[in-house]
Formats: structure tokens, sequence, C-alpha cells
């Protein structure tokens, strides 16, 4: 009778010691694998860091061992990229300072007079403020600046980071007089008596003047950072724009384990970092790459330093200006074409658009994998979107800038021109993909805001009723793509993230509720339940 039993038993046994061991099995689950047919799944198994089965339930639970997660039903993601950040900026941002969601110039000088009680330092730094949200959407004056802060030097952004407004401190610091001229940027002067505002490269006079910040500071601002996108469901940052200096902090926490956040990390256009990749080459890890650099055309569109064709319309004087001479982006590009590395230029308003699709076409040459960028692509002439597809060039677009500033972009564009802003389908449509982000600090760090804007067009209040421009809306495949896989293809990385598929990284998110299925007016408010990288639980809500 025993042996009758045992013999029973051993298609059991068979069965449990054949499974193969993993580390962890997401099950009961509705899986958005952002592969190539975007296929829905049920469950994905996870073994050393990378997803190494795809499909039901029934199927992973019988065919491995492990940690099981019953995802209860929900809508199961890539890890979402963002394309365009500011990551190590940001996480400064959360020691400085916060002037975002401010009506007034007076709400402002409160918010700085309760900081300088909480916070002694040299200077007072602050980021966010924004005129084109105030009732006088004018630049304020640092008159009453000057009055509470008399022997302390303020420097506050705005929140694009292309203006500042400074006290007479700073000022004087950093030797800066009435009338003074800086290529590519503006001091303003009013009847003979500097103001306080600075644009674009006027910024740096006062820049230079404040200490940099110290190993131990570069660390928190990069942790601090880091909680913050787990939380939004982030699993890995394009950082646009920092110094060589930080990419040994950056490598040093990853290989400590502590940042595990991925970075894409584009180098700054200046000589120091030119020499420092060119000397060591591309730098590439699991969870750092280093192998692009990050120019600027020209500045931003609210503050009037986007480089116009014709002039702007609410200021008939100006057309906005470069930010360097034309010479250098041909210099910069031939140079990065012949060492090999990616060009991302910052470009917003649509002749610096045009001057750099012309400099990218002379290099390019018509079809290519180089995959060079236009970071924003904002305001593009109708005549220039297909330069984008007949050399390859890659939008990177952030959808929240088309909802924040379309209160008062057709005041500065006037009705024609504004057609060609925040053009996301026309861009989409001359490559067959597009890069989404939001870069952040300059709008929210939350990609279901980037997701809701690229597809709804509207603000979180609902408005415009019909949505803004809407022909430039983008499906929701298509947004979902541009977080996640188009995304990580604007980085090369296309073969190793940005979808849930055999082979790749286990970055993934569980959400609250269907980004596929949602009303629109409910995609906005979608949480994050967990948020994974490499298969290790980084967040849990």
């Amino acid at each position: 009778m025993k042996k009758i039993f045992l013999f029973a038993l051993l298609p059991f046994l068979f069965a449990c010691s054949s499974k193969q061991d993993a580390d962890l099995i997401i099950h009961n689950a509705m899986v958005y694998t952002v592969d190539d047919k975007f296929s829905v799944a049920e469950a994905f198994v996870v073994k050393d860091g990378k997803i190494i089965d795809v499909g039901k339930s029934k199927d992973m639970l019988d065919l491995y061992s492990g940690e099981k997660i019953d995802a209860g039903g929900k809508s199961v993601y890539p890890g979402f990229i963002d394309g365009h950040s500011h990551f190590y900026g940001y996480g400064q941002g959360l020691q400085n300072a916060d002037l975002t969601g401010t009506k007034s110039w007076e709400e402002i000088l409160a918010r700085l007079v309760t900081f300088s009680k909480e916070n002694k330092g040299e200077w007072i730094v602050g980021r966010g403020w924004d005129q084109n949200d105030w009732d006088v959407k004018e630049f304020p004056d640092n008159q009453k600046l000057n009055e509470l802060f008399p022997n302390t030097p303020v420097v506050l952004s705005r929140v694009d980071g292309h203006a500042v407004i400074v006290n007479k401190k700073a000022l004087d610091l950093a030797g800066i007089t009435p009338g003074q001229k800086v290529s590519g940027g503006e001091i303003e002067t009013i009847d003979g008596k500097l103001t306080g505002i600075l644009v674009d490269n006027a910024e740096s006079l006062v820049y230079s003047k404040i200490p940099g910040a110290n190993k131990t500071q570069m660390q928190e601002a990069l942790l601090d950072a880091q909680k913050n996108c787990f939380e939004a469901g982030l699993t890995t940052v394009t950082d646009c724009g920092i110094d060589h200096s930080l990419v040994p902090v950056i490598d040093e926490l990853q290989k400590d384990n502590k940042l595990k956040m991925r970075v894409y990390a584009m180098l700054s256009d200046n000589k120091p970092n030119y020499d420092y990749l060119f000397k060591n080459g591309a730098f590439k890890t699991d969870r750092l790459n280093v192998s692009s650099f990050k120019v600027y055309a020209d500045g931003a569109l609210g503050s009037r330093g986007a480089c116009l064709l014709q002039p702007y319309s609410d200021k008939p004087t100006s057309t906005g200006f470069l930010l360097s001479d034309k010479r250098h982006y041909a210099e910069i590009a031939q140079l990065l074409a012949d060492k090999g590395f990616q060009m991302n230029t910052h470009a917003i308003g649509d002749s610096a658009n045009r001057e750099i699709l012309n400099v990218y076409a002379k290099v390019l040459k018509g079809k290519n994998d180089r995959r060079w960028r236009i970071e924003h692509a904002q305001v593009v002439n109708q005549a220039d979107f297909k330069s984008f597809g007949e050399n390859n060039v890659i939008p990177s677009v952030q959808s929240t800038h088309a909802t924040s500033d379309m209160y008062w972009a057709g005041d500065r564009l006037g009705k024609e021109r504004v057609k060609g802003a925040y053009a996301f389908k026309q861009l989409l449509d001359q490559n067959g993909w597009i890069v989404l982000g939001t870069d952040f600090p300059v709008e929210n760090i939350n990609p279901m805001y980037t997701f809701y804007a690229a597809v709804v067009r509207k603000d979180m209040k609902g408005f415009p009723e019909k949505g803004y421009q809407t022909e430039n809306s983008l499906s929701r495949e298509e947004a979902l793509r541009g977080m996640t896989i188009w995304a990580a293809k604007g980085n090369f990385e296309e073969k190793e993230k940005g979808s849930i598929e055999k082979g790749k990284f286990a970055d993934f998110v569980i959400l609250d509720q269907d980004l596929m299925k949602a009303a629109d007016a409910e995609l906005f408010k979608i949480k994050v339940l967990k948020t994974f990288v490499n298969g290790e639980s980084v967040y849990s809500r």
C-alpha cells in the first residue's frame, strides 16, 4: 500500500523539483509589456535583476518557484523613464527656498522671510517663480529684496531656470554695473538702475560667486531626488546638463548600492567636460551612462529668451537671442560627430530650432542612427518639421510645457505661429517615435501629468473644455511608449530597458488604476503603488 501511495506522489514530487528557481514572480496582473506588439500579459518572472519569462499566470506559477506577488489584477508597466530632467539640480533645489506656485511677488518675499529664519547660510537661493502666474505679469524689481536682505546675497531663479532676480548684495559681489552687456544674455537696466533681473548667460555672473557643493552635499541632493523619483514611478532619469565632477559621485553611490536610480547623463557644453569625456571615453555601467553632451541654443519662451524668426507678438522690439555664436554650434557638431558622441541641443524658438536643424543636417547628411536630439523642439516653423525626418533628428519634448504655457503662449507667438508650438504629434510623425519627459524641476516630477498632458492636453481643472491644440495630442499607446521604450531608445538603451521582455532589467511599476482604460479626468490622479528596480522593491505606497 505504501508503494502504491509513493508511486502516486511521484508526478507531484517531480513537478515540484522540476520548477526553475527565480527571485520573484509577479502574477494576476494586467502587464503592459510595451513590446513591439504592445502585448498584454498576466505575469512575469525575475531572476538576478532581470526578466526571464513573461506569460500567463498559471504557466509562470507552474514553471517557477520563488517569492510571489499577487498584483490583484492591477496594471503593471515598465519603469517610467524621464527623457529630459534635471535630476541633480532637482535634488539641490530641495535644499533651497521653494517658490513654485507663488501668485505674487509679495508671496515670494513672505516665503523668503520664513525660509531665512529656518535656514542660515551665506546665500539665500530659491527657484520656481513664474511671473506669468501673477496678476501683474511682468518681471519684478529688487527694491523690496534689497530692503529685506541688505547683507545676505539672494538669487531667485524663474521656474525654467532661464532668468533670475538677485538683490544688490549679489550684484555687488558679481561686480555687475548698470548698462553692462553680456553675449547671449541680458542684464536689465531701467532708467540707469539695475533691476536685479538677469536672463540666460547673465545668470552665470552671479552663480559663479556661490560656493560650490561639497561631496556630502552632492550625495544628499542625489539621494533626496531619488526618493521622490521612486515615489513617482521613475526608474531611469535623463539628467540634461551636468558637470563631469558629478560623474564619480554618482558612480560611487551606485556602486555602494545607495543610489539605485539609473541615470543617463548628458555633460554640459563646456571645455572641461569635452576634455574629460574625450580623454576617458564613454562611461557605461548598468546604472550610469555618460556618452553625450547637452548644448544650449537659446533661452525660454516665458522669459522671452527663446530665439524667434520674427519678433515677439507681445514685444515687437525683440526676437530673443542665441546663447552662443552660430559657429560654435557648427564646430561642436562636427567635433562630436568625429568623436562619436551624441549631441542633444536645447532649442525653444523657431529660429533656434531652424539653426540647429541646419547644423545637424550638414553633419548628419541624411538618414542615420546617431539619434541626435533636439531638446524641447517647442516652436517649429512649418517648413522645418520635415528636417527632423530627413536627418533622423529625435524630438525630446515635455508635454506639460504645453499645458503650462497655453494661457500665454498665444500672446508671445500670435495665432499663426503658435500652431507650430507644442506640436507633439506632428513631431512624432517625422520619425515614428518621440521622447517624453518632464524637465523637472521646471515642471512637476509626476509622469502621470506627462501622460495626461500628452493625451488630453488640458490642465487639471479641465481647461480648455475641448483641449489645447488637440490635433497634436498623442494616443495613450504613443504616450506610454514615449515614457518607456522610446525614452530608452533616445538613450541607446532600448535593448536593456523600457519594456517588460525577457533579458531586460526588471524595472517596473504597479499602479492603482489602468492608464490605458481610466477616464481622461482620472489620469493625473493615478498613484504608484510599488516601484521596482532590478527586481528590488524601492518604493511601496
